[in-house]
C-alpha cells in the first residue's frame, strides 16, 4: 500500500518506519512543510491509500479537512480536535472519505480501556485516573485519561471521575486507574516503554481503512485488525 505521514515527530518518524518494514510505500511530510494543509492536494493524494496524522490539534483538524474533502482516507493519531468531530463526520459521508480516528493506537491501551470497563462495573467505589507525558504534550488531560473517564462514566452515569495529570521529561506516556473502596484499593496501569507499539497501531490501523469510507474509532475497529 502507498501512505502518506503527516508529522516527523518522534512517533510519526516512526509510523514511517514501521510502514517500510511491513513493506509499504511511504512518504513523510514535516509540518512545517505542510501549514494549513497545503500539500495535500488531489495530484499528492492521488495513489495513497491512506494519510496517517501525528500533528498537532489544529494542523489534524486542516488536514482532515483537506482528506476528506478529496474523498480520501486518513488515521488520526493526533488528539484535542474531537470538538470538531460531527464536522468531520459530515465532511466524510458528503466526499465519500474515511476517518479512523484514537485517543490512543497502543493494543495495550485498547486492552486497558475493556479492562478499565469491567472494573467500573463494581458497586461502592470511586475512580481516578492519572496520566504522566514528556513536557511538549499540548493537551492535558491526555485524550487517553479522557476516554478512561467516559468508559466508567458510562458504566456509572454522574460518577465523578478525577484526572490528574503530570508533564515529565520525555515520558511516553503512562495511565493508571484507581479504583478506591471502604476496605481495598483496585488499580489498572499501563506504561508505554517503546512508541512502537503506537506507531505500529497506527499502521495497521491504515491497513485497514484503505478502500473504506465512513467514520470509525478505534476502539471500534480493533478485533477486525
Amino acid at each position: 500500500m502507498n501512505f502518506l505521514v503527516l508529522g516527523k515527530g518522534k512517533t510519526g518518524s516512526l509510523v514511517a518506519e514501521i510502514a517500510a518494514e511491513r513493506g509499504h510505500s511511504v512518504r513523510a511530510v514535516d509540518i512545517v512543510d505542510n501549514r494549513d494543509a497545503a500539500a495535500l492536494t488531489a495530484a499528492n493524494l492521488a495513489g495513497v491509500d491512506a494519510a496517517i496524522d501525528f500533528t498537532a490539534p489544529e494542523a489534524a483538524v486542516q488536514n482532515i479537512t483537506a482528506v476528506l474533502s478529496l474523498g480520501s482516507r486518513i488515521v488520526v493519531g493526533t488528539t484535542g480536535w474531537y470538538a470538531h468531530l460531527d464536522e468531520m463526520r459530515a465532511l466524510a459521508e458528503k466526499h465519500h472519505g474515511g476517518l479512523l480516528y484514537g485517543t490512543n493506537f497502543s493494543i495495550g491501551v485498547q486492552k486497558l480501556f475493556r479492562l478499565t470497563a469491567a472494573l467500573a462495573q463494581l458497586e461502592g467505589y470511586t475512580f481516578h485516573v492519572d496520566e504522566t507525558h514528556h513536557v511538549t504534550k499540548l493537551d492535558a488531560p491526555s485524550g487517553t485519561a479522557i476516554t478512561l473517564r467516559e468508559i466508567i462514566q458510562s458504566a456509572r452515569p454522574g460518577a465523578e471521575v478525577e484526572i490528574t495529570s503530570h508533564r515529565l521529561g520525555d515520558a511516553m506516556g503512562e495511565h493508571v486507574v484507581t479504583a478506591t473502596g471502604e476496605y481495598d484499593t483496585l488499580e489498572l496501569r499501563h506504561e508505554i516503554t517503546s512508541r512502537r507499539c503506537l506507531a505500529e497501531g497506527a499502521v495497521r490501523a491504515a491497513e485497514w481503512i484503505a478502500g473504506k469510507q465512513g467514520v470509525w474509532d478505534f476502539r471500534e475497529i480493533l478485533d477486525q485488525l
